[in-house]
């Protein structure tokens, strides 16, 4: 890929950054994208005419409100709430809620421009959005996080419904937060309307796949991926970092699929297990328990724990960075491919670098942004949606189905659109491109909005 925008282009960028200053998050990801569409201004002038970029760069709305919510001590807390809404051109707006302390509006703002485009890459008629808080529900009782969401739902009620604004999770909010989410929503408006939010629970309008659908769309993919070098999962070895849903599923597809999964995270620190890693446990300690990864060692002593370490330290054939942004950069880059890695994909949102990406892309590592390879989870939202909306519930195996039937289309999507532009294999540049050609051929026949 190359890092050197056209003078037009960097003229656009520098606008930008100006005019969004101190969002270091933002800037990153609109630079990824800009950097790879000088081939296709050239060829779609009526991009650069309609202003397009400047257009999609600016969200259509940002919403920032006060949270204000009561302890289990009576103590009163303050939190700030986000939702940007960045485009609604091919459908409502679609993206998470994340509750974490890094929250703030760079952070928001770029999970939200990347939404714009994976959504567009699914094929489903959904927009771009994201939003969240500052709020850490880690320690909280369940009575805390309850009031915690009763207050941030109250706020956020008035710009979401099932035609406008559909929210569903991301970091820190799983099932529990949006049943609590959902449960205000209903209360405040006196409505069933089950399409308003996704990642539901199967007893008030859920979908099965739904939990899985981030790690095992990720996985899907990257099978895709290694077909085309002839490869499979098949007896390779695996590192995942995270230990939440994306890396959770991640992980027992690989494993379904005769991978090896020897390592994976949380923000403490990571485990490895030579033996491979045993997802029951996992599971049990992050999804029952709601523990640290380092319990594992209690269950499973001939593993080893290493807190505060670096898991792409560890060899593998495969890694798949499944925790949070810019958690792989140069220096890890380095260390994966010397150690023989040979694909790399994301299934969080940015966790690469530009830097590290240059490094695989240049070492001929396989490398897919998660902006294509992570589609799964947002997808499967629509198809939630859909269920929803005509009042069904559908079986695993034909939601599974589906998704995977969605990520082979991106996953044909990106590698023949770059193929196209001159850069086969190269799964960042079909990705962007793809994504942004499929926006903004949408926007143009809507007029100037």
């Amino acid at each position: 890929m190359s890092t050197i925008m056209n003078e037009k282009i960097e003229s656009i960028y520098r606008q930008i950054v100006n005019r969004n200053p101190g969002e270091v998050e933002f800037h990153q990801a609109v630079r990824e994208v800009l950097e790879t569409l000088g081939l296709v201004l050239d060829k779609h002038p009526e991009y650069m005419e309609q202003k397009l970029i400047e257009r999609i760069c600016e969200p259509e709305r940002q919403i920032i409100f006060r949270v204000p919510w009561i302890d289990d001590k009576g103590e009163i807390h303050i939190n700030r709430g986000f939702r940007v809404q960045f485009s609604s051109v091919m459908g409502p707006y679609k993206g998470g809620l994340r509750f974490h302390p890094s929250v703030y509006l760079g952070i928001i703002k770029f999970l939200g421009f990347e939404q714009i485009f994976k959504n567009a890459l699914t094929g489903m008629p959904i927009g771009g959005a994201k939003g969240g808080s500052d709020f850490n529900p880690k320690g909280k009782s369940d009575a805390e996080i309850m009031r915690f969401c009763q207050s941030f739902m109250t706020e956020l009620h008035k710009y979401i419904g099932e035609y406008t604004d559909v929210p569903a999770g991301d970091i820190g909010v799983g099932g529990r937060e949006i049943g609590y989410l959902f449960g205000q929503y209903k209360r405040l408006t006196g409505r069933f309307e089950s399409g308003v939010i996704t990642g539901k629970g199967m007893a008030y309008g859920g979908s099965l796949v739904r939990k899985e659908a981030t790690g095992y769309g990720l996985v899907y993919f990257t099978e895709l991926m290694l077909q085309t070098r002839k490869k499979s999962f098949d007896g390779k070895t695996v590192v995942v970092s995270g230990a939440g849903n994306v890396a959770i599923y991640a992980m027992e597809k690989v494993q379904q699929l005769g991978g090896k999964v020897i390592a994976c995270s949380d923000s403490n620190g990571y485990i490895y297990d030579a033996d491979g890693i045993k997802l029951d446990t996992i599971k049990q300690i992050k999804e029952v328990e709601y523990k640290r990864l380092k319990e594992y060692i209690k269950y499973h002593p001939n593993a080893e724990y290493k807190e505060n370490g670096s898991i792409w330290d560890i060899p593998c054939d495969i890694a798949m960075p499944c925790a949070t942004q810019n958690e792989l950069n140069e220096k890890h880059a380095e260390k994966l491919i010397k150690n023989g890695c040979f694909c790399v994909t994301e299934g969080a949102n940015m966790p690469s670098t530009p830097r590290a990406i240059h490094l695989f892309q240049s070492s001929n590592v396989l490398y897919a942004p998660g902006k294509a390879t992570n589609a799964g989870g947002v997808a499967t939202s629509a198809l939630e949606m859909q269920q929803n909306a005509c009042r069904d519930t559908w079986k695993f195996d034909y939601t599974d189905a589906r998704l995977q039937t969605i990520m082979r289309d991106i996953h044909k999507t990106c590698f023949e659109t770059a193929e196209e532009y001159g850069f086969k294999g190269n799964y960042l540049m079909g990705a962007n491109i793809a994504g942004f050609t499929r926006v903004a051929d949408a926007m143009i026949p809507l007029g100037l909005i």
